[in-house]
């Protein structure tokens, strides 16, 4: 996984009047935590870090006034309306460490045509070194039969990550698909003879009514 670099400014004013501020300059309050540290309260480009986010667990670089660490994204709040990035919450990595982090599962081929692929799982827990996530990883689901179904532990993770998950979670399943199920006698229904139902009731009724 290669890093992105990107410029930090620390952050001494806070509150909501200051995160305003901070966003019509088109920039992106953070805090940066982890290893014991205090947190650092930072200020970073808007543009920067949007782009950075485009891919999953992103390793990003900080370098800035009193700044030079390496970072996850762990906490993203975005503008629900207009999906600009609004306040990003960052976790302090040091390269050769362990992490553990979700990647994301995708599917690669087609199932028998009598199944349809149902997705558990959008992403797994891995732990992988920090400096080497896995970007995602791949489920092959080629003429699976209706009834077949992938789990954690049939997964083939990227070398150097490991599972974090039970085993036997399941990833993907293949269902039947639905079929139009027609009930006899809807409708009202009919009598043995094609007598619809209602008029034989009817009829009954008059005959126990003449006696």
């Amino acid at each position: 996984m290669s890093e992105v670099r990107i410029a930090a400014e620390p952050r001494t004013t806070f509150g909501k009047g200051a995160a305003r501020k901070i966003r019509r300059a088109d920039k992106v309050p953070a805090v940066l935590y982890g290893h014991g540290i205090d947190p650092k309260h930072l200020t970073l480009p808007g543009h920067e870090v949007l782009l950075a986010l485009r891919t999953p667990n992103v390793l990003i670089h900080l370098k800035g006034d009193g700044v030079d660490e390496l970072a996850l994204p762990k906490g993203v709040q975005r503008d629900p309306i207009k999906g600009f990035v609004e306040h990003v919450d960052l976790l302090l990595v040091k390269r050769g460490e362990k992490v553990t982090v979700e990647i994301p599962v995708t599917t690669v081929g087609e199932v028998n045509s009598e199944g349809l692929l149902d997705l558990q799982l959008t992403a797994v827990p891995v732990e992988a070194e920090a400096t080497h996530i896995p970007t995602g990883v791949e489920v092959d689901v080629e003429g699976l039969e209706v009834g077949a179904s992938v789990t954690a532990g049939d997964l083939k993770l990227p070398k150097g990550a490991t599972l974090a998950t039970d085993t036997e979670t399941v990833v993907v399943q293949v269902i039947a698909k639905p079929t139009e199920a027609v009930e006899e006698g809807e409708g009202g229904g009919e009598t043995a003879e094609g007598e619809p139902a209602e008029a034989a009731a009817e009829g009954e009724s008059a005959e126990a009514a003449a006696e």
